[in-house]
């Protein structure tokens, strides 16, 4: 059985990461049969990118290792709520399943502001987890947040 709880450990080690470098605290996990693929966490400011997200670049480093941009056997953990654009490269590359922490009230693409994967005439589905680890995760988004307001 998969543990959850467990796998989105390494999503939170990557927002850790993120926070510490001053980026807003999202970190996303890609594994397949429960063996971890790739993680990486936000390097927008990093990188100038608007595009930048912890999912995207994510996404792209598995498909780089598993040598195909089809990801059909991959459970995607992410410690905040995808995005628009993430939601729709998530769909593109046929990830089954999304993990996710936090919702995401401005831009959540999965239940917040769009249900981009309950499109029933997509060709592909995906299905989602939300909540797991919520507080620990909302803890960690709130303290970054509050320094960044202080500083």
């Amino acid at each position: 059985m998969i543990d959850h709880n467990l796998n989105m450990q390494a999503a939170i080690n990557e927002a850790m990461a993120a926070y510490n470098e001053g980026e807003v605290p999202v970190g996303a996990a890609l594994f397949i049969a429960d063996r971890l693929i790739a993680a990486e966490h936000n390097r927008k400011e990093q990188l100038n990118s608007a595009t930048a997200h912890a999912e995207l670049l994510c996404i792209n480093k598995a498909c780089e290792i598993v040598g195909d941009w089809r990801l059909n056997e991959a459970m995607l953990y992410v410690t905040a709520e995808p995005c628009f654009m993430c939601a729709g490269a998530i769909i593109q590359a046929r990830i089954p399943l999304v993990v996710f922490g936090v919702p995401e009230p401005k831009f959540g693409g999965v239940l917040t502001k769009a249900q981009l994967f309950d499109i029933p005439t997509l060709n592909h589905h995906v299905d989602y987890i939300a909540a797991v680890r919520e507080d620990e995760i909302r803890a960690m988004m709130q303290a970054f947040f509050k320094e960044l307001r202080k500083g």
